[in-house]
């Protein structure tokens, strides 16, 4: 593997040679919002959705954008193009860090503020085969982050202690359940289905809005499958004839033991290999510009 290029405050360099201030609020504070974006042979997925998402962030935690988009654009092509040349990656995620950037250890903002932006291209796997034809474990457990959870933002230590519950349980994802209902997974978003209709839970300031999810819905009304946005009752996921989850590394996987009781038939289910076959159909036609092989 060749050097890894990145962008860091106006400047392209090697990611060894990359340097951020102890003082900076990101590694103070968590004070940053973050992106990751898929790029399929140099095309980046959903850009404007993904650049919508982080200008969304950044007004959450009422930090100016420091790029536009048109800027932002720029600067993840050059990313892309050199780890291209460099890595010989044929897919990327693009990883896009805004924090407020250094300033006195108080928790009150600078009053001048210069924002650390850092760009990271790393290698993008889709999930492996086995995975897709098998599903994967998942447990469920108690959502106990935060009431902004549809701003991503790098504070993630409440996630990364939940997911690393289904690590320690050799599953693939935390499901959360709030209040009784159907919330995310720790680092995903999660779809049942019941009785032959696909069932998402709406979007609210508890979970984070998905692109992938987005896709998965209006690739359902394309397709004619029979789908609702409604909220969904832990009863109603643990009797789930399917459960999904989605994200745009993880694409569409089918969870086939929660809590180590199986999901359904124990076998993705057949909405699932429809939908999944739709998705891949769809990104080597719209990202590729390509039939499927």
């Amino acid at each position: 593997m060749g050097t890894t290029t990145v962008y860091l405050n106006g400047a392209f360099l090697p990611l060894e040679e990359a340097r951020i201030p102890v003082m900076d609020r990101g590694f103070l504070f968590g004070d940053g919002v973050y992106e990751v974006i898929p790029v399929y042979d140099r095309q980046p997925f959903r850009l404007h959705e993904h650049l919508a998402r982080l200008q969304a962030s950044l007004d959450g935690i009422r930090l100016a954008n420091p790029h536009s988009t048109t800027e932002w654009a720029r600067l993840i092509a050059q990313i892309v193009a050199s780890a291209a040349l460099e890595n010989k990656w044929p897919d990327q995620g693009v990883y896009l860090q805004v924090t407020r950037g250094p300033g006195p250890r108080d928790h009150a903002f600078p009053k001048i503020v210069q924002p650390t932006v850092f760009i990271l291209p790393m290698p993008l796997s889709p999930p492996a085969a086995e995975s897709v034809e098998h599903g994967v474990a998942a447990i469920t457990a108690s959502d106990n982050r935060w009431l902004h959870c549809d701003l991503k933002v790098t504070s993630l230590l409440p996630n990364v202690l939940l997911r690393q519950l289904s690590v320690d349980a050799d599953c693939a994802e935390t499901v959360l359940i709030r209040d009784g209902q159907l919330i995310e997974g720790s680092a995903s978003s999660v779809f049942i289905v019941q009785s032959g209709v696909l069932l998402g839970p709406p979007k609210s300031n508890l979970m984070l809005p998905g692109i992938t999810y987005d896709v998965v819905l209006e690739l359902a009304a394309a397709k004619g499958m029979q789908y609702a946005v409604r909220p969904i009752s832990e009863a109603e996921l643990r009797s789930a004839g399917e459960i999904w989850l989605t994200s745009s590394t993880k694409e569409i996987l089918a969870v086939t033991r929660l809590d180590g009781h199986p999901v359904g038939t124990g076998r993705p289910g057949p909405l699932f290999r429809q939908m999944h076959a739709h998705y891949q159909t769809f990104k080597h036609s719209v990202m590729r510009g390509k039939a499927m092989p």
